[in-house]
């Protein structure tokens, strides 16, 4: 895990706004009397968004006294949780995934655009408009290369469409999220083009056919036909297993579980309607309470 440390520079202070108080009142009101500590990574995340994408160290004085909590707790929380960013970030923070299966994508090449388009690493740039970090996977690795801007995430990257999507945010221009060729969610591109049998899908049991002549072999994908009901039984995959086992031992699994239970109660003590006799003591006399 890498070292997290606050900004060298710091605002002298920070103070709730009434939009915020209003966000903080609702979180602790989740919790119950005296548990208002429970709302600190929310109350975090909130201040976090109002004070411009970061957490300035008075931010966290203040979220600790709003929830009664020492500051060392709460600055213990925002240094281990790498949502929370501990240093000014442009207005669109582009998070880079530079994990194996984004680099094996191309993931290295989105990365000479930050710093072509951006500036190095953790940097802002001039305008404030962008800054970048490269982290860990952010599990969309079927649409690598991709990254993270603000709460969004932008996928299926070229350095080509990856500038056209910067220069679209800093122009104020809209722009679509996720994958930004033709593909739809994670689906191929151009759509499915392996397992297209529709007879991979049919599932199929067979059951012993009523009446007790032969087998038969009922399409459960037909299941919801309004003569589904009378030509299969209510669990085919269960009868099959109970008359097989019928088959092996001789008898039904109904009559075995009734055996055992009468077996039970003919060993059990009084209290449960048995005439079992007393059990003896250890000494080798019987219960004095006979």
């Amino acid at each position: 895990m890498s070292v997290r440390r606050l900004a060298a520079e710091q605002p002298e202070s920070f103070s709730f706004t009434p939009e915020l108080e209003a966000i903080a009142q609702k979180l602790i009101a989740k919790y119950p009397e005296g548990r208002q500590a429970s709302a600190v990574v929310p109350l975090l995340w909130e201040t976090q968004k109002a004070a411009g994408g970061w957490l300035p160290e008075p931010a966290i004085r203040a979220v600790a006294d709003r929830l009664g909590m020492a500051n060392i707790r709460v600055l213990e929380i925002a240094t281990f949780y790498t949502m929370f960013n501990l240093e000014p970030v442009g207005k669109y923070f582009v998070q880079l995934c530079g994990t194996t299966p984004c680099m094996l994508r191309g993931a290295e090449a989105i990365k000479h655009v930050c710093e072509k388009k951006i500036g190095h690493e953790r940097h802002v740039s001039a305008d404030g408009t962008f800054s970048w970090l490269e982290v860990e996977c952010l599990g969309a690795c079927t649409n690598a290369p991709m990254v993270q801007i603000n709460d969004d995430y932008y996928e299926d990257l070229t350095p080509e469409n990856f500038e056209k999507l910067l220069d679209d945010l800093a122009a104020g221009r809209p722009v679509s999220v996720g994958p930004q060729n033709s593909r739809k969610g994670s689906e191929p591109e151009g759509g499915p083009r392996v397992l297209l049998d529709p007879a991979l899908y049919e599932f199929k049991a067979t059951v012993p056919a009523a009446g007790g002549g032969g087998t038969e072999t009922p399409d459960l994908l037909s299941a919801g036909r309004a003569r589904a009901a009378s030509e299969s039984p209510a669990d085919p995959l269960g009868a099959t297993a109970a008359a097989q086992e019928k088959a092996a031992d001789g008898a039904d699994t109904r009559d075995k579980r009734e055996a055992v239970a009468a077996e039970a109660q003919a060993s059990s003590p009084s209290v449960t309607g048995s005439d079992r006799e007393p059990v003896k003591t250890g000494t080798g006399v019987r219960d004095p309470e006979e």
